[in-house]
């Protein structure tokens, strides 16, 4: 299904004079409205009349994390904060959050956002939604909530936690579609199968997973738990929360809603561009956004871009799933180690569960590295060398994929703790 199929499966050329048109006019919307912004034109020596197509992004400054710190926390607002009518903010974990801002239209337009994505995903009115994203500063609850309004659907607004309650009311509300993170979904899965309820008496189909990498084998499994099936949101708070990009039934790759939010994959060292099906960084510039406009915003994210036309009709920009994040890769012993490579090859193997802890440290000026991997429970034992069996075959298949020597520690199931939000996989006491 498609929600708005006149931009969803606009012709390329047509798509790409309504970017034009929409970056002339936001090129000029920031300069004199932003004067962070104006600032940065000035110091480039670039005028607002200079943009006069979307080739010419190339031309605009780049917008990082530190820019919205320092200008906490209504320095990039470019309307009074009396239009403002949302105020949202990240859940960084040091320092002051990153704080965005939304006005009326701001709010429409990411309800059209996400409304493409559930429809992509067979989601209807006829739907009743589990919000399991927190609720609150992070945009993924109420992001979620109001493009499952906006479709028409029922809502059950239960935020993360209190995980029998949300297996109780599933169940008893008969909920058919469920959003929260792919970490969440699994200790979800994992708590309906060992509930008192049997799995076909649960009414769930579609699962709308997001605000965390995750993998393949991550999706197998989940659908295979929860018999579902499991589909990828991507978005970021800083360039509206959830609802920027979203799978289609074919699942070959995230469609960006590239007429508000315009992607380019830059090479991460350079900010050069990168050429299409590259791997690089993923930027993003607004092209309607009211409330607080970024610029060639740096995401960190690293992925590629697709642009032949999708088998589900729809022309918009596709997407690979996400490899990581540039601040999210480890050097470890010179090797580049991303989250998602461990927890792809922790389950391929059929003996463990993909809850893992990378802990990471330096003694005698030595990387070390211990991974904590839980064991399923039917493999799980008390006999020693059938664990370090175990042990060893993950360590050597770790080794063979990226390349590493990890010090593996089987666990008990259930034996890492869980998070009802965006898992916490890495620990780093190195003082790098």
């Amino acid at each position: 299904m498609i929600w708005n199929e006149t931009v969803e499966c606009m012709d390329r050329e047509q798509l790409r004079d309504l970017q034009s048109a929409r970056l002339r006019k936001m090129a000029e919307y920031v300069y004199y409205n932003t004067p962070f912004y104006r600032k940065k034109f000035q110091e480039m020596g670039l005028e607002p009349g200079d943009i006069k197509s979307i080739d010419d992004i190339t031309k605009l400054p780049f917008t990082n994390k530190l820019d919205l710190r320092d200008n906490y926390p209504f320095g990039l607002a470019a309307v009074p904060m009396s239009q403002i009518v949302r105020i949202h903010a990240s859940s960084g974990t040091t320092g002051k959050p990153v704080v965005v801002l939304y006005t009326r239209k701001d709010l429409a337009m990411w309800s059209e956002a996400i409304s493409r994505a559930f429809t992509a995903y067979g989601a209807s009115k006829e739907d009743i939604f589990q919000i399991a994203y927190g609720y609150g500063l992070f945009t993924g609850g109420l992001g979620a909530h109001d493009g499952a309004t906006n479709i028409g659907a029922s809502v059950i607004p239960i935020s993360s936690g209190n995980t029998q309650k949300q297996i109780t009311l599933m169940h008893d509300f008969g909920a058919t579609v469920l959003c929260c993170t792919p970490s969440y979904a699994m200790f979800l899965g994992e708590a309906m199968r060992d509930s008192e309820y049997a799995r076909d008496s649960f009414k769930l189909k579609i699962g709308a997973f997001g605000a965390e990498p995750w993998t393949e084998e991550m999706r197998q499994k989940l659908e295979t738990l929860m018999g579902i099936k499991a589909y990828d949101i991507y978005g970021l708070s800083e360039i509206s929360g959830p609802g920027v990009g979203y799978e289609c039934e074919h699942q070959c790759g995230t469609h960006l809603n590239e007429d508000y939010f315009y992607p380019e994959i830059l090479n991460p060292e350079t900010g050069e561009p990168m050429p299409e099906g590259q791997l690089g960084e993923l930027t993003f510039t607004h092209l309607t956004k009211e409330g607080m406009p970024l610029l060639r915003y740096r995401t960190h994210d690293l992925t590629a871009l697709h642009y032949e036309k999708c088998a589900c009709g729809r022309t918009l920009v596709r997407m690979d799933r996400i490899l990581g994040r540039c601040d999210d890769m480890l050097i470890i012993r010179g090797v580049n180690v991303f989250p998602s490579q461990i927890e792809s090859v922790i389950l391929s193997l059929p003996e463990f569960e993909p809850h893992f802890l990378l802990t990471v440290d330096r003694v005698n000026n030595t990387d070390t590295s211990e991974l904590r991997v839980e064991v399923k429970d039917e493999y799980f034992t008390d006999d020693m060398a059938t664990l370090v069996g175990l042990q060893r075959k993950l360590e050597a298949e770790l080794r063979s994929v990226i390349g590493l020597g990890f010090k593996v520690k089987l666990v008990e199931p259930r034996g890492i703790e869980r998070s009802t939000g965006k898992a916490k996989r890495v620990i780093d006491n190195r003082k790098l």
